[in-house]
């Protein structure tokens, strides 16, 4: 036996791997105790470099450090000349590839490299570039250096045609390469701008792209990247501020204001007249949140309004910017943009382009005859019969998400609450043809939650009656309804009923209401009358009728008794 090297056993192995992470987790932890000290001191030198070093070799998710080494670069360029900081720089970036090598998806290191480029006197942006190019040739999905790739192309002279090719050649070796398909997505609008609609595409490019994302999903259909790229290039043009209706109520002495976009308008310049009278008056939201929201309250003083004549209400946000002139003829009038049925949900298309996405959409149905359960197909056909006509594809759009809610039940809520969005917005678009109306009837819809409330600030009776609904979500927007039925559903929360100013009759017949302080909300509404509950076991609560006048003392009448 004698000159024979003796093998450890595992036990012996084990012991000895125990023994030197117990020695290496020693010397990191000194060394980290030493670099916070050092911090603590305000102590900026070369020793601090070498200690963070030493920590972010080890680990280079140590924000810590990262940030403890940008304060040391900071203070020494003050201190040395720019070639010594060149240099030292020339380093760093040596260091910070060193670490990419190890871990190339650390936040740390690439957030790190774009502050010594920023920093450094003379940076190489070809270089970077081209480390770009040897990271991506590793994994053309590395995100991080996607984002370092945007970023590197932002401060030197690459044009955007070039990356536009460098997109072209990474989509074609590869069609399931997201980033480069999003990459596309930020380069298209900059080189080719539509200029009616902001950061959106040129038509002309935008059928182009049709076509190649088309070659895409027809390659792979299971591949989600084309298919989200696509959507992308169904999605809407970026909506300009303005405001979509203006409500008002000379009996309260209020306007009630919707926006197209959510916005804060505690922190705007708002100014309201009325006959050309500058009026001091009180914003506020309709759950008295202090966020962006798209309806916003207006409170004005009492006598506001002349009594027997017309009114001229003008609004105006960030010196005119957004702004809406109405004339107020009786005691409540609601006046809309000029948002047209086709538009309010959708952007206004060409007849070339709609053509275009005729063309998509049988293509799509044809995919999902080879591919029936295909879900990326299915939720396609759906949205392109959404952009195309709404209402004419109504019917047809609902077998489709029928058929995509069984070959995807995994995400059944979601395409059931998608369903009722979409329901939602063909009711609203229809309304829209007879401008008058004041009442909706959304019963019996298979609605399972409520959308698009911004729309409906004006409607005095609303129905939303024999649907599959948990909650009154977003109804605090309904500052003008009077009678709002809800019977037939699953409702447990009541918690977004709330300063509703006009509701005088609430039904909710046959709901899930268990106990009397889920109706709490209800409280806030004032002019409440009578309340509807049959139905629900709340009502065989200890002294309910009694508990429910404690809870809610403006009713006057109960499951169809007076109080």
């Amino acid at each position: 036996m004698h000159g024979r090297i003796k093998v450890k056993t595992t036990a012996e192995q084990k012991e000895a791997k125990r023994k030197e992470r117990e020695k290496k987790m020693k010397m990191y932890n000194t060394a980290t105790d030493r670099a916070f000290q050092k911090r603590a001191n305000d102590e900026y030198d070369d020793e601090a470099l070498e200690l963070t070093g030493q920590m972010l070799t080890a680990n280079s998710d140590f924000s810590t450090m990262w940030n403890y080494r940008k304060e040391v670069f900071v203070k020494l360029k003050d201190k040395k000349t720019d070639d010594e900081m060149e240099k030292m720089f020339k380093s760093e970036l040596h260091f910070l590839e060193m670490c990419l090598k190890h871990n190339p998806k650390s936040y740390g290191v690439w957030h790190h490299r774009c502050f010594v480029m920023d920093t450094m006197p003379n940076p190489d942006w070809n270089r970077e570039l081209d480390l770009c190019n040897k990271f991506l040739e590793y994994d053309e999905r590395n995100f991080h250096c996607w984002d370092y790739r945007r970023f590197v192309v932002q401060r030197s002279s690459v044009a955007v045609e070039d990356e536009v090719e460098y997109t072209n050649a990474k989509i074609s070796s590869n069609f399931s390469n997201f980033s480069s398909w999003h990459y596309r997505s930020k380069l298209l609008p900059i080189l080719y701008p539509d200029p009616a609609k902001k950061e959106r595409v040129k038509e002309d490019i935008l059928h182009q792209e049709y076509e190649l994302v088309q070659n895409a999903f027809f390659t792979d259909p299971n591949d989600q990247s084309a298919w989200f790229y696509h959507r992308w290039l169904l999605g809407r043009a970026e909506q300009d501020q303005d405001i979509r209706y203006l409500y008002i109520n000379k009996k309260m002495n209020r306007l009630v204001l919707s926006f197209t976009i959510a916005t804060d308008l505690k922190n705007k310049e708002c100014e309201i007249k009325v006959n050309d009278q500058v009026v001091m008056a009180t914003w506020f939201t309709p759950n008295k949140q202090p966020y962006s929201s798209l309806v916003w309250i207006c409170q004005l003083p009492e006598d506001t309004f002349s009594q027997n004549e017309e009114n001229t209400v003008n609004v105006s946000i960030d010196s005119g910017q957004v702004q809406k002139t109405v004339v107020l003829k009786g005691e409540v009038c609601c006046h809309g943009d000029t948002v047209t049925p086709q538009t309010v949900f959708a952007s206004e298309m060409s007849a070339e382009t709609s053509t275009v996405l005729q063309n998509e959409l049988e293509s799509c149905q044809q995919l999902q005859e080879l591919e029936p359960e295909n879900k990326w197909c299915l939720l396609t056909i759906i949205l392109l019969m959404r952009a195309l006509n709404p209402l004419k594809y109504e019917q047809l759009m609902l077998e489709y998400v029928e058929i995509l809610k069984k070959v995807d039940s995994y995400r059944l809520k979601y395409y059931n609450d998608l369903r009722s969005k979409f329901v939602i917005e063909n009711n609203i678009i229809s309304r829209l043809e007879n401008s008058d109306a004041t009442s909706i009837d959304l019963s019996n819809k298979g609605l399972t939650c409520l959308y698009h409330a911004n729309h409906l600030i004006h409607m005095t009776a609303v129905n939303v009656s024999a649907n599959q609904l948990t909650s009154l979500r977003h109804c605090y927007m309904l500052q003008g309804v009077q009678t709002l039925e809800a019977d037939d559903n699953e409702i447990t929360d009541l918690s977004d009923a709330i300063c509703l100013p006009q509701l005088q009759t609430l039904s909710l017949r046959n709901n899930s209401l268990t106990a009397v302080e889920q109706l709490g909300p209800l409280a806030s509404c004032p002019e409440l009358r009578t309340l509807q509950l049959q139905g629900n076991s709340v009502c065989d609560v200890t002294d309910f009728k009694v508990k429910v006048q404690t809870c809610l003392p403006q009713l006057k009448q109960l499951n169809g008794e007076n109080l």
